[in-house]
This record gives C-alpha cells, sequence and structure tokens, in this order.
C-alpha cells in the first residue's frame, strides 16, 4: 500500500467490492443496468438493490441514460461500502473528442457526492482503462490531478482509495506520475 497526498490518497491492489468504505464507485456505462468488468462485479456483488436504484435514477434524473462524465449515488445494497457512485468514464477515441476533460468529470463529479452525503473513505477503480481503451498512463495523471484539486479545496472525503486489479495496473499507475513536482 503506497500513500500519496498526505496520507489522504491510498494506492492498492485488491476486490473494490470487498472494501470497507463509505462509498465505491462503480465504472458504469450509460445504461446503468450493470455490464462487464467492475461494473457487473459491482452488480453482483451488490445484489438486486443496486439496479432497483439505478433504475429508478434513470426514470428521474437521467431518463436517456447516465452522460459520461457525471455521477450519481445509490445504496450499497450487499455491499460492505453503503454507497456506490455510478460514473460513465469515456471510450477512448484518440484523444481527440475531449475523453481527457471527460475522465477528469468522472472523478471530480464522483467526489461532489462526498460532501453532501458525508462520505469520509472513498474508492475508485481505473476508471475507462479496461474496455473502453483509455490509455493507462494518461488515466493515471488525469485521475491523480482530478483527487488532488478536490482535496485541496475539500476536508471531506478525507481518505481516496484507488484500487487495482493488479500489481501491475498498480505500478502502472505509480509510474506514470511525476512526484517529483511537488505532486505527492
Amino acid at each position: 500500500m503506497d500513500k500519496l497526498l498526505e496520507g489522504r490518497l491510498v494506492i492498492t491492489t485488491g476486490d473494490i467490492t470487498r472494501l470497507k468504505v463509505d462509498a465505491i464507485v462503480n465504472a458504469a456505462n450509460s445504461s446503468l443496468m450493470g455490464g462487464g468488468g467492475v461494473d457487473g462485479a459491482i452488480h453482483r456483488a451488490g445484489g438486486p438493490l443496486i439496479l432497483e436504484a439505478c433504475k429508478k435514477i434513470r426514470e428521474t434524473d437521467y431518463p436517456g441514460g447516465l452522460p459520461a462524465g457525471e455521477a450519481a449515488v445509490t445504496g450499497g445494497g450487499n455491499l460492505p461500502a453503503h454507497f456506490v457512485i455510478h460514473t460513465v468514464g469515456p471510450i477512448w477515441r484518440g484523444g481527440r473528442s475531449g475523453e481527457e476533460k471527460t475522465l477528469y468529470n468522472a472523478y471530480d463529479n464522483s467526489l461532489s457526492l462526498c460532501p453532501p452525503n458525508t462520505i469520509k473513505t472513498i474508492a475508485f477503480p481505473a476508471i475507462s482503462t479496461g474496455v473502453y481503451g483509455f490509455p493507462k498512463e494518461k488515466a493515471a495523471a488525469i485521475s491523480f490531478k482530478a483527487v488532488r484539486d478536490f482535496l485541496k479545496k475539500n476536508p471531506l472525503p478525507q481518505i481516496v482509495t484507488f484500487i487495482f486489479y493488479s500489481t501491475l495496473d498498480k505500478t502502472i499507475f505509480l509510474s506514470s506520475l511525476d512526484l517529483g513536482k511537488g505532486q505527492s
């Protein structure tokens, strides 16, 4: 486990569905109905309460689907986490379609749900770096910047965890950061 940003950012590996934190972030698709990867794992582990809450979000707030870069919160269902924050990351299209800003927004908008919900601890997967094809090195720098920017201005969340499925992904993330330029 590595700690950055005066201990407020924790970098680790493991299964996000087993973390005992206030909220986990779901790298969702815009339908919010579950899917593959992290999204499918969260829906399976969390049970039908998460799907029912997502259906309500679709009926009320986002009938056309959750737009990329936006975020919505539900209960955690059967998960150890009390909340699931669903966000849709961008599909990588070569970097010419605003993907970097959309990815930043996905992290920032997820974090913005912490203060009103009194979320003190939150965990993120590596949004958009799986089947959506976002280059892992670029995603590392963007996600780090979004978290650093948010934490500078907000007391909540107190702790942000980036949890990677593999040690290789964790290593790529850490090696992609230029911590020698005042980012830590």
